[in-house]
């Protein structure tokens, strides 16, 4: 049965700071003649499109002001200590500037964003009051801007969306330079806000299209318009699309090359992100080639930690070359930067201890296996300040991955059930739950509790749905391992249709004769012969037998099988 895997999210950065925009209008383009270089209205852009950690939710709610407010009210003159007006004189064109400089000086002064909250709301209204009819007010749209990254901060990503695809409509690209920022601006924080509820399909388009206009206002070889692309490649990555990714990661090599000083630092965090593709496709030469050149550019420029890191992820691909000790020693050289730098607990140490847990479980020294998984967890159960939840939620499924290899499936069991608790409550980590959830599916299957292993393989396939990943082989995948747990259960039909959508996907993503796809085609082909449609299993079975890369480990029973098919059709 296939292992299940997913896309691994980087660890969180800490949650920005809302950085609030001068509610007056640029006026006067000359000192940024292009202006497209970063989310002015917008929170600070996160290194990744893969889903940062929000600040903890506010329970304070925000609400318009009424004509006579409470004095607790936070939009009350009394509550914000500013003389706010009601909304009746919102029509005033003065008000929509000072109210937004008013959640500004709240968020400075340290009140929090509920109050900052209703200002932003009533800043939006007065200026959409005030807007001439059929003219775009760059105003309105950086209020729109204010108004959603409040929201974000406050955790409320749904409330957010319907503020920017507002902002969205507002400016005209055509008009200007202002105008163009204003809409790249838009684009790019509606992804990220999309990226955080975990619809990725949905994020990827808004990142297009926030591109595809930069390029228009500042061409194809911007240096700005490079960082945007490797943005994108990221989220393609994410998503597992990684032709897309490839393509959009060379542009932008080609783009920090040109613009660049040899090893820079820009292109050696664009052949990491080039190796991590070439990892994922299989090409490890490649991916080895790359991350080489990426650690000479770290070297040059003293980025110790960083080159440790690099270290980790040679060893990763010598592993996958089984060049074991060259592996034990790209790991070992990044265990002494890390412990030297960052302490023995480190969560950095216990990543390097599980990669040396695999390597020596593959290379059957399965004691000394054991004792790094063992001194992982340690760390992992007592995490330091600072710790992310979702750095140890990829630890505890790494070694999970270890203790099933080993014929444990209980305790890896265990350690899925503790990673998936700590990220359930997290924004943006959908995808993550279900690719923990179908591996929790396939260790319920190998110890025969069927009904849950359909359950946990459910759930997961929900998220995939809706996180936009319907059409990726992991996806495939695991549909056709959820339809085995039906089969298991009696429920033929719900397999049938688990095994035809898991092979239309597989068809597309990795062709007729791949593995993967050619297990697809046996599975429903007995499911088939299960159902008496002879037809279609006579069907499968010659596509079958007639595939010119048959791996020798395929079942011989395949020409059998077509001639004992009964011919007494009914057309």
């Amino acid at each position: 049965m296939p292992g299940l895997v997913s896309v691994k999210t980087p660890p969180d950065a800490p949650a920005p700071r809302i950085s609030l925009p001068d509610a007056s209008p640029r006026s006067d383009p000359a000192p940024n003649p292009n202006p497209i270089q970063a989310q002015a209205p917008t929170p600070p852009k996160p290194a990744s499109p893969l889903p940062k950690k929000p600040p903890s939710p506010s329970p304070s709610r925000s609400k318009f002001s009424p004509r006579k407010p409470p004095p607790e009210s936070p939009g009350s003159a009394a509550g914000a200590g500013a003389g706010v007006p009601p909304d009746a004189s919102l029509d005033n064109p003065d008000l929509g500037p000072f109210l937004l400089k008013l959640a500004r000086d709240t968020i400075a002064s340290g009140d929090g964003p509920a109050k900052a909250l209703d200002y932003a709301i009533r800043a939006s209204k007065s200026f959409e009051r005030c807007t001439a009819d059929g003219e775009p007010s760059l105003d309105l749209a950086m209020s729109l801007h204010v108004l959603a990254a409040i929201y974000c901060s406050l955790g409320r990503f749904e409330e957010a969306v319907p503020a920017l695809e507002r902002a969205i409509q507002v400016p005209e690209p055509g008009r200007g330079p202002d105008h163009a920022l204003a809409s790249f601006s838009g684009y790019m924080q509606l992804g990220d806000t999309f990226s955080m509820l975990g619809l990725v399909d949905r994020s990827i388009g808004c990142y297009e299209q926030g591109l595809k206009i930069q390029i228009e206002a500042l061409g194809e070889t911007d240096p700005r318009v490079g960082e945007t692309c490797r943005y994108l490649a990221e989220a393609h990555v994410q998503a597992m699309q990684f032709d897309k990714a490839e393509e959009l990661s060379k542009k932008t090599l080609e783009i920090h090359r040109a613009h660049s000083e040899p090893a820079s630092l820009e292109e050696a965090a664009d052949r990491r992100l080039m190796a991590l593709i070439c990892e994922a496709k299989g090409d490890y030469e490649s991916a080895l080639e790359h991350l080489v050149l990426a650690s000479m550019a770290m070297i040059a420029n003293g980025q110790d930690n960083e080159v440790a890191a690099i270290d980790v992820s040679i060893g990763n691909i010598y592993l996958s070359l089984c060049r074991f000790d060259e592996a034990v020693f790209s790991y070992q050289k990044a265990l002494t930067v890390f412990k030297s730098s960052k302490g023995d607990s480190h969560p950095s140490v216990a990543s390097v201890y599980v990669r040396l847990a695999d390597l020596y479980h593959r290379t059957g020294k399965l004691r000394e296996s054991k004792s790094y998984c063992e001194n992982a967890l340690r760390i992992y159960s007592k995490p330091v300040p600072g710790t992310t939840a979702e750095e140890i939620a990829c630890g505890l499924t790494e070694i999970s991955a270890i203790y099933e290899s080993v014929d444990e499936p209980e305790e890896a069991l265990k350690l899925l059930q503790k990673a998936m608790k700590l990220l359930e409550d997290k924004p943006g980590q959908q995808s993550t739950i279900a690719g923990i959830e179908a591996r929790m599916g396939v260790m319920f299957y190998m110890i025969g509790r069927y009904e849950e292993a359909r359950n946990s393989f459910e759930n997961a396939v929900t998220k995939l749905r809706a996180s936009g990943e319907r059409k990726s082989a992991f996806f495939g995948v695991v549909l056709n391992q959820m339809g085995l747990a039906c089969v298991q259960l009696f429920k033929i039909d719900e397999a049938a249709e688990l095994f035809e959508e898991a092979r239309s996907i597989l068809e597309q993503e990795c062709g007729p004769c791949h593995q993967d796809t050619l297990g697809v085609y046996s599975n429903l082909a007995a499911t088939y012969d299960a159902m008496g449609r002879y037809f279609f299993f006579w069907k499968l079975q010659i596509t079958f037998s007639l595939s010119p890369s048959l791996p020798p480990s395929l079942p011989p029973y395949i020409c059998i099988y077509i001639c004992s098919v009964n011919f007494d059709l009914d057309y």
